[in-house]
């Protein structure tokens, strides 16, 4: 097809100076060139490749005429709440390394964050939600760094296979004095996060 690579994300916001910081502060980005687009922009760079865009949303008609696309309707706010290409996109994700030195990052800035080893891949996973726009944000590790870095995750993505089997023999277990069924105990570990770091 020709596909080579993401090149970027854009993210239209009422704060653009504290969602540049927020990413620049705990991701470590570096805020960097960028071309005048007669708007402002702020370009975020992992190493020569900027990476997150972020502009301001409902800044101006120039703005708006210059990011439109052909199917757009007219004096349709696509920045608004609830709008179409307004919460659409689940989560960004971001491959690292150090995972350490992300943590006592995240941990001296105060970010809550949840930890997960993936049961389907060799990868390590921290969540968190950036606070001015509440966008979710992975970050992707290794999982023998993180086990060489003596990480326990606060949760682990089971699957279906292993987190029944675990949770048939916790349910038979608590099921007659609790009440709960074995199918309720086996999902309770899979889809929910047991703990978070603050």
């Amino acid at each position: 097809m020709g596909l080579r690579f993401m090149e970027h994300i854009l993210i239209l916001t009422h704060d653009p100076e504290a969602t540049r910081d927020w990413f620049c502060d705990n991701l470590g980005f570096r805020n960097g060139y960028h071309p005048e687009f007669g708007f402002p922009v702020y370009w975020l760079y992992i190493g020569d490749q900027d990476v997150v865009h972020i502009g301001k949303a409902r800044h101006s008609n120039h703005q708006d005429t210059y990011l439109r696309t052909p199917s757009d309707k007219e004096n349709e706010d696509y920045s608004a709440g609830g709008a179409m290409g307004s919460g659409r996109i689940d989560h960004v994700c971001f491959n690292c390394e150090n995972i350490n030195e992300f943590i006592e990052r995240l941990t001296r800035n105060g970010v809550t964050f949840s930890e997960r080893k993936a049961h389907n891949s060799d990868l390590y996973q921290l969540f968190m939600r950036e606070p001015v726009n509440g966008i979710k944000v992975e970050l992707n590790f290794s999982a023998e760094e993180a086990v060489k870095a003596g990480r326990v995750p606060s949760w682990t993505d089971a699957g279906a296979t292993a987190g029944a089997a675990a949770g048939a023999t916790a349910g038979a277990a608590a099921g007659a004095s609790t009440g709960a069924t074995a199918d309720t105990n086996a999902n309770a570990g899979v889809g929910a996060v047991a703990s978070a770091h603050k």
